[in-house]
């Protein structure tokens, strides 16, 4: 689990995003809370855990105090989940969701600041379309980790699955599902729209709902690019150490 801050602008907070991804299938929760005070980030906390459909056992985050606290430790208690930490200064132990920060919620939420006040929408659009997008319908690479002679560990991605049939994938999948939950509903909802209409449905609701405040995109490798908030950014100072005469 990690959160993703979405810019500052005029030293204020933008909304936050909370990341849970699963270490064994990749299933990903993603919501958007205003602060990560407490009122916020518990009451999402507990509505995350309970949307991935099997039972989670341990809970994994970085040193942040929105994590290492009692109201979180006492709500995971209650759960019956193990609670872990990474080590400092080891961003490694948290490797799979750090990832998945650039890889889905930077790629298509961006770097620019968002105001706290569209968060509610943000989750709206996560909630009916994001998070089934990404577990049924966007495939994710699992390493296939030998050893050699020698001790090292070697990644090999062959394997690209769907969270959902990863999970589908398991010896007993059935066992690990959460009560009143059922491998017919969720092959049910997998089978309701192919994988490109599953993407194009979701880009069209966050192109509808979110681009009237989406900061756009810088270009790659580039830097040339037409904001769709001018506002957001200001033009830079030419260095005048940079400058270079040109002959007449």
């Amino acid at each position: 689990m990690d959160t993703v801050h979405q810019g500052d602008l005029d030293r204020k907070k933008g909304a936050y995003h909370i990341n849970l991804v699963d270490v064994v299938t990749q299933w990903e929760i993603v919501l958007c809370v205003e602060q990560i005070a407490e009122r916020f980030l518990v009451p999402a906390l507990e509505g995350a855990l309970s949307m991935f459909p099997f039972r989670i056992l341990g809970f994994h985050s970085d040193n942040g105090s929105e994590y290492i606290n009692r109201i979180v430790a006492s709500l995971l208690n209650k759960l019956l989940i193990e609670q872990t930490k990474s080590r400092a200064g080891r961003t490694n132990d948290n490797a799979l969701v750090e990832g998945k920060n650039g890889s889905v919620i930077r790629k298509h939420m961006g770097y620019g600041h968002i105001a706290p006040r569209h968060a509610r929408a943000i989750n709206e659009f996560y909630r009916t379309h994001f998070n089934g997008y990404l577990n049924f319908h966007r495939p994710c690479g699992f390493a296939t980790i030998t050893v050699d002679r020698r001790g090292k560990r070697c990644r090999k991605y062959e394997t690209y699955q769907t969270p959902y049939e990863r999970f589908r994938a398991i010896p007993e999948a059935t066992r690990f599902l959460r009560p009143g939950v059922t491998l017919s509903a969720l092959d049910e909802e997998a089978g309701q729209q192919t994988d490109t209409q599953a993407a194009e449905a979701m880009q069209r609701e966050k192109t509808d709902s979110l681009a009237y405040f989406m900061p756009s995109k810088p270009e790659a490798k580039t830097g040339d690019f037409t904001p769709r908030r001018p506002d957001l950014y200001p033009k830079r100072r030419q260095n005048p150490r940079l400058t270079v005469d040109t002959p007449s």
